[in-house]
């Protein structure tokens, strides 16, 4: 059994909201099942992040509320609505 991991930013804290950045950690090294077709090179495997769980994926962690606000309301520092995703994958041995 292995873990893949995946990170989405969405662009609020809403799971339905857009997916603006992600990232796929796959302890399977590509053994597992692959991620649906992006709809370009660089776009997001999934729209939402209520799509990934529609497709089977956990999540494990949803963002903390707060975050610094800067002058005429920038927000500063990391993208903000991360979530993280998990699914295990049995392998062929």
């Amino acid at each position: 059994m292995r873990q893949q991991l995946l990170y989405l930013w969405l662009a609020e804290s809403p799971l339905d909201a857009e997916v603006v950045a992600w990232a796929l950690y796959d302890g399977a090294q590509g053994k597992g099942p692959t991620l649906p077709a992006a709809r370009g090179p660089d776009a997001p495997p999934y729209g939402t992040g209520l799509a990934a769980i529609e497709d089977g994926w956990c999540l494990l962690q949803a963002p903390q509320p707060g975050t610094p606000v800067g002058p005429e309301g920038a927000i500063l520092g990391e993208l903000q609505f991360q979530f993280i995703f998990e699914r295990r994958v049995q392998i062929a041995p």
